[in-house]
């Protein structure tokens, strides 16, 4: 089931960002049609892995969907995804626009064939500015987009990147949603259009959204930077025994959070704790005196203590503890799965949830090319077509296994 039950999509898109978009299509019901090129999404090579060629990364960003392998550098390659897509709703790639446009695959050659198609692009930058044509990948997004100046801004001066795609998974996030509006627009209209989604301008304006400050006046009236995100003791606080996550931010937690400590009269002592804007404007002082107080109880008490004062609090985890979280245990947010040549895994479940439609993994990622063939039967080729394509290696398909059942 899912919202997108009946959606049909081709998914061109490799590495991180398009297929964890298309994952999440895929989760909410869709049918998606990962197209390959012959040597495989590289994801595949990045371990750890049980197998060739299925490693952790691209298992956790291609199930619910199915795999073919073309070699669209062939015309009969190129051929076989045009007739693939002309009943498609939803077309996704993130090569540059230029190299789809040498492929044969512009825009307007797909719009000619199926008007009501979402042809939808995620790629580094913008088609109307100087950096259209410049390859693009998460960290360089990271960089630019002022991320990794704020990390040395608030830590010890050295920028970094975020340990994690950041940048991949935000504009996937945002091409879900820019690819599901303008599906409501074609069932509305009747047509198709062209979406870009680019990193650039989508990384600047999720970090500027918190941080362009007084430059958002013109003229400015200050610099750039949220203070209190900026503050070098903004991080979990050390316990006498570990770390503990909380957050006091309103006068009202604040209020609570005193009273709750033995110290109801620090604003009258101390007028930078008296009020949201004092603390704002002396924010490093008051998280150091955070810092300071929260290492006179253990963490347990501490969770204890302000979950009573209703204060937003949470551990502080790490890949053992957050697997055992008793949230996600009861939400089944880890769903062990059997999966017929990688065995037992651990898969995360979609965090949205429907009354009506369900999400739910219907098919588990798949080995590359391992669907060919059903794919292009159900698109009307014929057994001799199919046997031509794979005789020409413009589609590659791996050999059967008595455990690979056709999708």
């Amino acid at each position: 089931m899912g919202p997108l039950e009946g959606t049909k999509i081709i998914d061109m898109t490799s590495v991180l960002m398009g297929p964890y978009a298309t994952q999440m299509l895929g989760d909410m019901g869709a049918d998606v049609i990962k197209v390959e090129a012959p040597d495989g999404d590289v994801t595949r090579q990045i371990a750890p892995s049980r197998n060739p060629g299925m490693g952790a990364i691209y298992l956790n960003a291609n199930r619910n969907k199915r795999s073919i392998c073309l070699d669209l550098k062939q015309d009969a390659g190129r051929q076989a995804l045009l007739k693939l897509a002309a009943d498609a709703d939803v077309l996704v790639y993130n090569i540059r626009p230029q190299a789809m446009r040498r492929l044969g695959l512009g825009y307007e050659t797909l719009a000619a064939i199926n008007p009501r198609l979402v042809y939808a692009g995620l790629f580094g930058f913008g088609q109307d500015g100087p950096y259209a044509a410049r390859p693009a990948y998460d960290d360089l997004i990271q960089g630019a987009s002022v991320m990794s100046a704020l990390i040395a801004k608030a830590g010890d001066g050295t920028p970094r990147y975020v340990p994690s795609a950041v940048a991949d998974r935000v504009v996937g996030l945002a091409a879900v949603g820019a690819i599901c509006a303008t599906l409501v627009n074609r069932d509305r209209t009747g047509l198709g259009q062209q979406v870009d989604i680019p990193m650039f301008e989508t990384m600047v304006g999720f970090v500027l959204g918190d941080h362009l400050g007084g430059l958002t006046f013109e003229p400015p009236i200050g610099g750039g930077g949220y203070p209190r995100q900026l503050s070098p003791d903004r991080r979990p606080y050390r316990t006498s025994d570990g770390y503990v996550c909380a957050l006091i931010y309103t006068d009202k937690q604040w209020t609570s959070f005193l009273t709750a400590i033995g110290q109801a009269d620090l604003p009258q002592r101390d007028p930078r704790f008296a009020s949201f804007a004092n603390r704002i404007a002396a924010i490093d002082h008051v998280y150091g005196e955070l810092g300071r107080i929260f290492t006179q109880r253990s963490t347990a008490e501490w969770l204890d203590l302000l979950e009573r004062a209703d204060i937003p609090s949470m551990p502080m985890h790490d890949f053992d503890s957050v697997l055992s979280d008793p949230h996600l245990e009861k939400t089944g947010f880890f769903q062990p799965v059997d999966h017929p040549t990688e065995g037992r895994l651990r898969m995360m479940r979609l965090a949205a949830s429907w009354s009506r439609t369900p999400s739910e993994i219907r098919r588990l990622p798949p080995r590359k090319g391992q669907d060919g063939v059903a794919i292009l039967r159900e698109a009307g080729f014929s057994e001799r077509e199919i046997e031509d394509l794979a005789a020409r290696r413009a589609l590659l398909a791996p050999e059967r296994t008595p455990d690979m059942a056709e999708s």
